[in-house]
């Protein structure tokens, strides 16, 4: 899921240096048109000259970020930190030179906003060997993280599985549990514990640039991306509480599968579900079981990976194809320099490199490029167009200012290329581009589809949402140092209803095992996206006549707005605003609404909840879960 200063994929680099720049824009004029007051002239030819020197202090940072993330050298990790360095050093010069100006002698409101954005230093407001420090902690960690190894589980003096390919296929595939529990232990221990003191002293350097720039903690740092008077966590705690009782529905579900699969003495019947089994390594997404938890099993299940590789697809077919699908909309053609630059496959001349898949702008008229390990199948395919979404994001908003060339919100480029998933994985959209063949569709077929979707999208609405309610706990002091793990677990446990496989313990750091905690990258982006997505879907499906609420055939769940201009014009004016205005006005102009809502995600999977609530009355699956005991004072290391 990501972009250069996002990361589903992203780079910390890019965080490090959320300085906002000034941008050169048209004169702005007031309201009634006369000429701009001779202040804002004298601080717009300020900006104006200022412009350039940022915008090239901030491309040569990323294009640094860029030779790091695609080969993880020392010599290439010096170049990263001088350049974010400089960066630093450079965005402290131009906020002095603001600063001579008041921003109550301005008239424009433009101008203002500008201003405003460029009040703030970041991480570049500690003093330079503080700054240095936090960035050798975040590589510390990131680095950690990119180069574990583990051991296979046939022969453990073979210790060369990567996280990608090898490790994530495991989990997507293997379904013995002693064998998932002895490559859990391993990632946990090795990604996790040996980066202590560099979370810590991230935690603390954090918090003091935090200080600096006004703020009570990183957290409220954070959350002031997306609203000045800090009531969007408060939107974020409301939307968990109107999903809880779908998820507790198809935790139930999944669990009693789980049950008949593995038997009690592995899954409790009525306590959180053992992460391991989930097939993925953070039981962030639990797609990769459907296989034997889908509803009607013997119906066919919607997976085109083999016709894609049947067919010849490559990873630049893939692209391709995403490409036609933005193209088809009315929007912006990958420029040439994309495929020139961009990394779409994993190198075979043995580098190590983040392969997390992210997107990124260099700052530059056209120049974008994506960093991705991509492998043939349909999920991937699906990633393929999320991270195209925040390159077509960057091509909209190029002519803003350099401020302004972000999303409205954190969330909102995480949402833009989902929207586009929901989508493609419409089967009615698979059969247009031909890789949807003798596909029959019924009641039972629609369940299974509505299941897989839940598997993924639903799901990780709690995971997403503990990751940084945690990381706001840390920051503000209400989690203590030597409570970071059994906290984390307990978290877990309240939102998702899963655990470890085994007792943790406080001489364990298991929240930097997920790459976004070790590279210091913001996740309520996530979270917000996965809600605010089908408020965009809902919106541009109607604009394209998919959707018509209360319809029994122009449904959510079976729009595919491929080829309608309608629809992508409206999105492309939403776009092309970058952060120029605040996020409840961006988001009026496609959907008409100013607040995030899960209105819209309850209406996507009613049909789903229906038939879970119904099927586990029937088989007597208990809804809820007790809370875990796995994380305590002693340590139990169980793998084989």
């Amino acid at each position: 899921m990501t972009l250069c200063w996002k990361g589903t994929r992203i780079s910390w680099l890019v965080l490090v240096c959320t300085i906002v720049a000034i941008g050169a824009g048209p004169v702005q004029r007031r309201s009634n048109d006369s000429a701009p007051f001779p202040y804002d002239d004298e601080v717009r030819r300020a900006l104006e000259a200022l412009e350039e020197r940022y915008r090239l202090g901030k491309a040569h940072q990323t294009h640094a970020a860029w030779a790091y993330g695609s080969n993880l050298t020392e010599f290439n990790l010096r170049k990263k930190t001088e350049a974010a360095s400089q960066f630093a050093q450079l965005a402290k010069v131009i906020v002095e030179e603001v600063s001579k100006y008041s921003i109550d002698r301005v008239d424009d409101e433009d101008l203002k906003r500008r201003i405003k954005k460029l009040s703030k230093l970041d991480y570049a407001v500690l003093p330079d060997d503080k700054f240095r420090d936090l960035l050798a902690s975040i590589a510390s960690m990131e680095s950690n993280y990119a180069k574990t190894k583990l051991c296979t589980y046939a022969d453990p003096t073979e210790c060369n599985l990567a996280l990608e390919p090898e490790v994530t296929e495991i989990f997507a595939n293997h379904r013995d549990a002693e064998e998932l529990k002895h490559y859990w232990v391993q990632w946990y221990n090795r990604t996790g514990a040996p980066t202590r003191a560099a979370f810590q002293r991230y935690v603390e350097l954090k918090n003091e640039a935090a200080h600096l720039n006004g703020f009570t903690s990183a957290a409220e740092a954070w959350l002031k991306e997306y609203d000045d008077t800090y009531e969007y966590e408060q939107q974020v705690d409301d939307v968990i509480k109107q999903i809880r009782p779908l998820y507790e529905q198809l935790h139930a579900y999944v669990r009693f599968k789980l049950r008949q699969k593995y038997g009690d003495k592995v899954v409790s019947p009525t306590g959180p579900i053992p992460m391991h089994l989930l097939g993925n390594l953070w039981a962030q997404t639990w797609d990769n079981i459907a296989d034997f938890t889908t509803p009607f099993p013997e119906k066919k299940l919607l997976d085109v990976s083999d016709e894609m590789v049947r067919q010849g697809y490559t990873q630049q077919k893939m692209f391709q194809m995403g490409d036609d699908f933005f193209v088809s909309l009315n929007m912006t053609k990958l420029p040439e320099s994309f495929w020139e630059k961009s990394i779409l496959e994993k190198p075979t001349d043995g580098r190590d490199l983040v392969c997390h898949a992210s997107a990124w702008d260099f700052f530059s008229v056209d120049d974008v490029r994506i960093k991705q390990c991509t492998r043939v199948n349909m999920r991937e395919f699906f990633v393929v167009h999320h991270e195209l979404g925040h390159i077509q994001y960057y091509l909209q908003y190029q002519h803003q200012p350099v401020e302004y060339r972000t999303g409205a919100n954190p969330g909102f480029h995480e949402a833009v290329g989902d929207v586009l998933s929901l989508s493609v994985s419409t089967p009615k959209h698979l059969r247009k581009i031909g890789l949807l063949k003798d596909y029959a569709e019924d009641e039972e077929v629609k369940i299974n589809q509505f299941y897989r979707a839940g598997v993924t999208k639903l799901v990780f609405l709690p995971f997403a949402y503990t990751l940084d309610k945690y990381r706001w706990g840390v920051f503000r002091g209400d989690i203590k140092p030597e409570e970071y793990n059994c906290k984390f677990w307990e978290m877990r446990s309240k939102y998702s209803g899963i655990e470890p496989p085994v007792k943790r313990s406080e001489a364990d750091l298991d929240a930097p095992a997920k790459y976004h905690v070790s590279a210091d990258v913001e996740y309520l982006r996530y979270f917000v996206s996965y809600v605010i997505q089908f408020q965009f879907h809902r919106a541009a499906c109607a604009l394209a006549g998919e959707y018509v609420k209360g319809s029994a055939e122009k449904t959510l769940n079976n729009c595919d707005i491929y080829q309608s201009t309608a629809a992508g014009n409206k999105l492309k004016e939403m776009l092309a605003m970058g952060a120029s205005k605040p996020w409840p006005d961006t988001m009026e102009i496609l959907t008409g609404e100013r607040k995030m809502s899960a209105e819209a995600f309850l209406e996507y999977f009613q049909p789903l909840h229906d038939w879970l609530q119904t099927e586990n009355e029937r088989v007597g699956a208990h809804v809820g879960w007790t809370e875990s005991d796995k994380c305590g004072k002693t340590i139990d290391f169980i793998a084989k």
